[in-house]
């Protein structure tokens, strides 16, 4: 299935309640068509097809680079290497982070070449995701035989880094 995105399209997707306020996607079963986010859907698509080009053992930045033409292939729209701001309380911090991408202006995309993911590679894109206002990350590794990614939603209400395991 491939998506094609155009600036004027938009989508609609469907609200759904969890509990916590912090959730890792990858873990539900959504077996239902309309539940997935079409977004996600076609930039785990595209990143699948990196890897299976590509395999596992090559750096970040190859990966980084390849992903970037397959969403130019795929239409998606996307920045690389996006500084974004970092507030507390309030008040934006002289550092800043730098997104590997940011893709349809709203989702936080982090690339990883490891052996396998952690709980600080999954605490890391949270506390991204909570410091620059942006409610939905992916997380995906590239180190591992077969491509690993989780996704993650970040509700405004969300206080602090909640384990996703």
């Amino acid at each position: 299935m491939e998506f094609r995105f155009d600036a004027n399209q938009e989508f609609q997707v469907k609200a759904i309640e969890f509990n916590p306020q912090i959730t890792q996607i990858s873990q539900m079963k959504m077996n239902d068509q309309t539940n997935r986010d079409p977004r996600t859907y076609v930039i785990i698509g595209a990143a699948m097809e990196v890897h299976r080009q590509l395999g596992c053992g090559f750096l970040e930045a190859a990966y980084q680079e390849a992903l970037a033409i397959e969403f130019s292939l795929r239409g998606v729209p996307f920045q690389r290497e996006v500084e974004l701001p970092v507030i507390y309380k309030g008040r934006q911090l002289a550092t800043s982070y730098r997104a590997d991408f940011v893709c349809c202006q709203e989702i936080v995309v982090e690339l990883k070449a490891l052996a396998r993911l952690g709980g600080v590679e999954e605490a890391e894109i949270i506390n991204y995701l909570k410091a620059t206002g942006h409610e939905v990350g992916l997380l995906m590794n590239f180190g591992a035989p077969s491509l690993e990614y989780k996704r993650f939603v970040v509700s405004a209400s969300a206080k602090s880094a909640q384990s996703v395991d």
